[in-house]
């Protein structure tokens, strides 16, 4: 099952603004939703780049967001532990937040990917995304996805 995640700072395929990137103030961009399948205990976000030239590359890791949230604000703090249990993960530059679009070179892709579950994780703050996708095999409902480009 699916639903829709958007941004009000750009559109499914287009280039994301330079704002939520590694070249402007490296904030994360505000993402919304709506319309959870019946029995969402919590979301979980997971943001990356398969265009890196080393394989995919992590941007972001969120988990443990409650079931009523229905959007993400620009700019999330850096905390591990967020309020209401949302945690961090891990990227790939080994730093718990979100890590803009960077590329070396050429345009690449940057894919959110917003999922439904229906229970709240056990995972300790600073979780990889490899834990994250084991700790939620069973539990997926539904998938978002909004995908952005970007070059340097």
């Amino acid at each position: 099952m699916s639903f829709e995640l958007t941004s009000t700072a750009f559109t499914q395929g287009d280039s994301i603004p330079i704002k939520y990137t590694c070249d402007g103030q490296d904030v994360s961009p505000p993402l919304q939703w709506k319309d959870p399948p019946e029995g969402t205990q919590s979301f979980a976000l997971i943001n990356d780049d398969p265009d890196a030239p080393g394989g995919t590359w992590v941007h972001w890791v969120l988990y443990n967001l409650p079931a009523s949230t229905l959007s993400l604000q620009e700019a999330v703090a850096s905390d591990a532990d967020l309020p209401d249990n949302t945690r961090h993960g891990q990227n790939s530059w080994g730093r718990s937040d979100y890590g803009g679009p960077c590329p070396p070179g050429g345009t690449h892709r940057y894919y959110f990917k917003l999922y439904t579950l229906d229970t709240e994780l056990e995972l300790s703050p600073g979780a990889s995304k490899k834990q994250l996708l084991s700790a939620m095999e069973g539990h997926i409902l539904a998938q978002g996805q909004l995908m952005g480009r970007y070059k340097r």
